[in-house]
Parts: structure tokens; C-alpha cells; sequence
């Protein structure tokens, strides 16, 4: 099997033209049909293309042939003539009979929601592990997919090895040949996935600290990691703009480092087959010390953004470790700073505005592995010092005539020993 869905929107792209999408979605009255509506069109402007009509239609349940009535169907129909329209979006995951039926009727390419996020991690994957997690993603995705896949099937390219009897079908060909290559990058991945837990674990042997960003996709994440540490992450005001982790190394105002990392982006109803092959990279949350959750306070779904992102955090098992609630793009929200919930910071990454409080907060969070402190030391405890001085740091120390004044980021295992020293100023 060749690339089945990579870069839907480029391939069917005209040259005068970017890529026309009908939207059709189904209103059963299980989620916020509008809100997700919305989301598919940023959705299909991230993929490279435009929304030119919306087609919805409430129901009990999608109709099993087609998804939605014919009445409906005829409708998109006519739009999809009217409007030259490239390609018909559904907002929910179709089977293959669906799509089969559904571009029988219409005459142009079906995808649905799952396919179009494929299409968009499949374009943003630039590292081998990244492609390889999108790889695994689609290639599940495809797998059960193949029988009745009809146009779906042929436009991509049939089979590949043409091992097996005489009697093996073109499917089972396709099957077999998914099945392997799944395995085989299962392999690939899981060594990268070993290299990624024997760092986590040297981390926390050495006692570095971290401290994970996460957060719904386009609520600034990656704005953020370049304000704090200017590590230069791609910014764009679209959905999913970068997938792979960024780590940097920051000072904090007590004189800890803790090392940062930014996390890809998480959606509403995000394909199960992409949680799961991104858990590898998601999993560098489960180990943080600290989690910064940054949440979009302009935007009118962040009640729902939480949620998404709560719910995924602790299906990783993150829900001992502390949590740093980041309002962001307080610039363009109007909110202020009062009364805000505890272990809750209002900042604007953009402007660069609130980050010492953020700082500040993280310094609080994080577990007390050493502590700044001034010191007055007699000379006699100049040995004490140097102790200091090997497992922490020392920043200035200046020789006095009732001492050695210091100031200095001490271990936890020697607080005790200088606080006496400490209480003379």
C-alpha cells in the first residue's frame, strides 16, 4: 500500500485555486454542533484549504449508508456543482461504505474529520519519531477500513508485495501488508520510546527538574516556550501548528534550572489511533514535576478546552502532579488579575507580560530540591561553603570583617546546616 491520506488538501488542489471543502455534519445533540463546526473549518484552513458552504442535519443517528438523507445528500450535491467544490468534510468518522456512497453520489472526494486530522499531523511531522507515531496512526485507521473502500481504495494505489498464493485477494494483500508494516514501525518506535524513558530516568537521577507545557492546540503554547527561552518553536495562528516536543533549559528566580518542555496540542474528539501514538511524546507530561496547563482566556470555549485537556492529563496518569493553571493572551481577553483561583496565572506569552508571576508560581510548585539563601559565614565554615558550592551554587561571596557574605542556592541536604547562618541578617 502506498501513502494512503497524505496531504488530501495538496493533491486536490487546483492550480488557480486553493482547495474549495463542503462541511457536512450531523446534529444528534450529543456535542455543540456550531462549536465543533467552527473547529473543523480552522481545521480545513490548517490543512491548506477554504470552507465554502455547510451543509447540517439533525438526527437521531447518522444514516448508515450515507451518513446523512438524501434530501441532504442532493442538496450538497447541487452546492458542490454551484460552488466547484473540491471536496466534502464530515464532521464525525465515516466508514468506508460511507465514503464509497457518499463520493458515488456527490463525484468528488469524502473525508471525514480523523482523515483531516491525519492529513494535518501527516504535513507537520518533520522528526523520524513524529512521522513514524502519524504513520501508525493512519495505517490503523486505514486497516479496517479496506473492505468496500471502492474509489477510496483505487485512488491510492492498490497493493504493494505481491507476495502471498495464488488464492490471496487484493484485500488480504492490502491487509497483511498494513498489519506488517504497523508492526515494524511498532518496533522502530517502541526503541525510541526506550531512548526517550533512559533520559526521563538520568533526569531524574541527576535531579533535574521539569515542568511540561500542555494545553488545548492554538491557545499559545509554543508563543510561550519562545518568550520564556527563546528555543524559536514555529508560531502560527492555526490548529496544530507544531507536533513535535521542544525542551529548554530555564533559571528561575531562586536560581533552580528547570528544563521545559512543549507538548503537541490536543483537540476535541482527537482520533483515539493519535492519542494512543502520541502518548510517547504526551507521556513527557506523566513525569514532569510540574504541569503548566495554558488555556486561551479570550476564547469563549475554554471551559470546554479544559475539559479536553483535564481528561487527557489524567488518562496519562498525571493526576498527582501539580498544576499551574496559565491564562493566556490576557491582552486581547480583557480579563484582569483579581480574584484568580489559586495555583492560576494571568499572562499574555505575545506581550511578554505576567511571566515573573509564572516564574514565580513555578518556583512555589516545584518540589524543594534547594533553596537561595543569604549567608553571613564565620571562617571557620568556609568548608561549609564549599560544600554549598559543589552541589549547588554560589553566586557572589564577598569577605567581610564579621564573615563571608553570600549568596547562594543551597542543596536540600545542607539547608538545615546553613540556616543558622541565615538568621543573623
Amino acid at each position: 500500500m502506498t501513502e494512503q491520506i497524505d496531504n488530501i488538501f495538496q493533491k486536490n488542489a487546483p492550480d488557480v485555486h486553493m482547495p474549495r471543502a463542503i462541511i457536512a455534519a450531523v446534529d444528534t445533540g450529543d456535542i455543540d454542533v456550531e462549536r465543533s463546526v467552527a473547529e473543523l473549518k480552522e481545521l480545513i484552513r490548517t490543512a491548506g484549504g477554504e470552507t465554502v458552504a455547510e451543509v447540517v442535519q439533525k438526527r437521531q443517528a447518522p444514516d448508515s449508508a450515507t451518513c446523512i438523507g438524501a434530501g441532504r445528500l442532493e442538496e450538497m450535491k447541487r452546492l458542490a456543482e454551484d460552488l466547484e467544490a473540491d471536496i466534502a468534510v464530515f464532521d464525525l468518522e465515516l466508514t468506508a461504505t460511507q465514503i464509497r456512497n457518499i463520493e458515488e453520489a456527490l463525484d468528488i472526494e469524502t473525508i471525514d474529520r480523523t482523515m483531516l486530522i491525519l492529513d494535518i499531523f501527516a504535513q507537520r511531522a518533520t522528526t523520524r519519531d513524529g512521522r513514524i507515531q502519524v504513520e501508525i496512526a493512519k495505517q490503523k485507521y486505514l486497516l479496517p477500513r479496506l473492505a468496500g473502500m471502492g474509489r477510496q481504495l483505487s485512488r491510492t494505489g492498490g497493493a504493494v508485495g505481491m507476495r502471498g498464493g495464488p488464492g490471496e485477494t487484493k484485500l488480504e494483500l492490502d491487509r497483511r501488508h498494513i498489519r506488517q508494516r504497523i508492526a515494524g514501525m511498532q518496533r522502530e518506535l517502541k526503541e525510541i520510546e526506550a531512548r526517550r524513558g533512559l533520559l526521563r530516568t538520568r533526569r531524574k537521577k541527576d535531579g533535574v527538574l521539569t515542568a511540561a507545557i500542555v494545553g488545548y492546540t492554538n491557545v499559545g503554547k509554543s508563543t510561550l516556550m519562545n518568550a520564556l527561552t527563546e528555543a524559536g518553536v514555529l508560531v502560527e495562528n492555526k490548529l496544530f501548528a507544531t507536533l513535535e516536543t521542544t525542551s529548554r533549559s530555564i533559571v528561575l528566580p531562586d536560581g533552580r534550572s528547570v528544563l521545559l518542555t512543549d507538548t503537541v496540542g490536543l483537540i476535541s474528539r482527537l482520533p483515539h489511533n493519535l492519542v494512543e501514538a502520541f502518548k510517547s511524546t504526551l507521556e513527557e507530561a506523566a513525569s514532569a514535576d510540574v504541569i503548566l496547563h495554558v488555556c486561551d482566556c479570550s476564547s469563549p470555549d475554554i471551559a470546554e478546552q479544559t475539559r479536553v485537556t483535564q481528561e487527557l492529563l489524567s488518562e496519562l496518569g498525571c493526576d498527582g502532579i501539580p498544576v499551574i493553571t496559565v491564562l493566556n493572551k490576557s491582552d486581547i481577553s480583557g480579563w484582569n488579575g483579581h480574584l484568580l483561583p489559586e495555583n492560576t496565572v494571568l499572562i499574555s506569552a505575545k506581550e511578554k507580560t505576567g511571566l515573573d508571576d509564572l516564574l514565580k508560581a513555578l518556583s512555589e510548585a516545584l518540589p524543594e530540591t534547594a533553596r537561595r539563601m543569604k549567608l553571613l559565614l564565620p571562617f571557620s565554615e568556609a568548608r561549609l561553603l564549599a560544600r554549598i558550592r559543589e552541589s549547588g551554587n554560589v553566586f557572589s561571596e564577598e569577605y567581610t570583617a564579621d564573615g563571608i557574605l553570600a549568596d547562594a542556592l543551597v542543596d536540600v541536604k545542607l539547608i538545615h546546616e546553613a540556616e543558622k547562618f541565615a538568621e543573623q541578617f
